[in-house]
């Protein structure tokens, strides 16, 4: 067969997203098809970006190609997933968040001076696509609930494993806690910059990932200062893969409070590393594995809880071991491998 991966790219940013397709268009090529990624060029951040990619996904035609006709779509990500395909399949991401479940945040296309119609026109495209695909999955149930609470459709949740899952490790802990993330509004790390404030012990924080801009960084680093724990964080930027690998292995445990997290990677690279998660009651996607008291802690997301989180794992590095170990055997009991997804996509 041959297959594209229909996806989105952020210029010069490489995340999880990019990954993850990355990993899907290998598992796809090593059952012998051939497959390519088309990656439209998007920012949901852009105000005048919304319509535009639309109608470009819209027009856009990769039903045939020189080497012949292409026998599958795969449409992941908003705007991409609105190409046209006579046998498409949709494995979401994340849909336009900021029209639909962060459509009443500081995050939501409601700042913008045409929210409205925006809006709008991203729910008609949405309708028109989840109408014209032969099959809907997501990669989180907590997506699925969205598609279904939002847009009315059921779909299939298809968990994906971490890039390099082999990899992973534990080793001897060190004193600190790692957060291994770009830095960005949605995951939070000055929400942890406040609860690192208020801890009562010697909580040391490691932040590791680029930010989505400059400002945020400035604005969190500047925090830190204010809040005069600038001693107790260490900003490492983006990690090589050896050195993110390295981080894992010797944390006492890993910090992961994003906000409605589609699925979140970093939850599972922690579980392969035998290391516990301190994460939020209303972090989406990382509740589906972190099982409280039991794999970690799951605190309310105020700087208050989440210090007393912290506090209390820092206090206990032997419960802090055992969560970790019984978060290894779940990931395993959870039966995660590309052949399941690659079986139902091209099914």
């Amino acid at each position: 067969m041959r297959i594209v991966i229909a996806t989105v790219q952020v210029p010069f940013v490489q995340g999880g997203a990019e990954i993850l397709a990355e990993n899907l268009r290998a598992a796809i090529a090593a059952r012998g098809h051939a497959v390519e990624i088309v990656a439209f060029p998007h920012q949901d951040a852009a105000a005048g970006d919304i319509m535009g990619g639309i109608l470009a996904c819209r027009l856009l035609n990769v039903t045939e190609t020189l080497a012949g006709p292409v026998d599958r779509l795969i449409g992941m990500k908003f705007p991409a997933y609105l190409i046209r395909h006579p046998h498409k399949v949709l494995w979401l991401m994340h849909q336009y968040r900021g029209a639909y479940d962060l459509w009443d945040t500081d995050l939501g296309s409601n700042q913008a001076p045409d929210g409205r119609q925006r809006r709008a026109m991203v729910m008609r495209a949405d309708a028109q696509a989840l109408a014209e695909s032969r099959a809907t999955f997501t990669i989180s149930q907590n997506v699925s609930r969205r598609l279904q609470r939002f847009n009315g459709v059921a779909s299939t949740h298809l968990y994906p494993p971490p890039a390099g899952s082999e990899r992973f490790s534990c080793g001897q802990a060190e004193d600190y806690f790692f957060f291994p993330s770009r830095l960005s509004a949605l995951k939070r790390q000055q929400l942890v910059i406040q609860a690192l404030a208020l801890c009562r012990r010697d909580v040391r924080v490691r932040m590791a990932g680029a930010p989505d801009s400059p400002e945020y960084a400035e604005q969190t680093m500047r925090l830190a200062g204010e809040l005069g724990v600038t001693d107790r964080v260490a900003w490492l930027g983006a990690l090589s893969s050896a050195d993110l690998l390295d981080h894992y292995a010797h944390a006492r445990a890993v910090l992961y409070p994003p906000l409605d997290e589609d699925y979140g990677f970093v939850t599972l690279e922690a579980m392969l590393s035998s290391k516990a998660v301190i994460t939020c009651a209303d972090s989406g996607g990382t509740l589906e594995f972190v099982l409280p008291d039991e794999t970690g802690v799951v605190a309310e997301p105020t700087p208050v809880a989440l210090a007393a989180a912290m506090d209390e794992l820092w206090a206990a590095p032997v419960r802090a071991r055992r969560m970790g170990e019984a978060g290894r055997a779940r990931y395993d009991s959870l039966d995660i491998s590309w052949t399941t997804i690659v079986d139902r996509l091209l099914a």
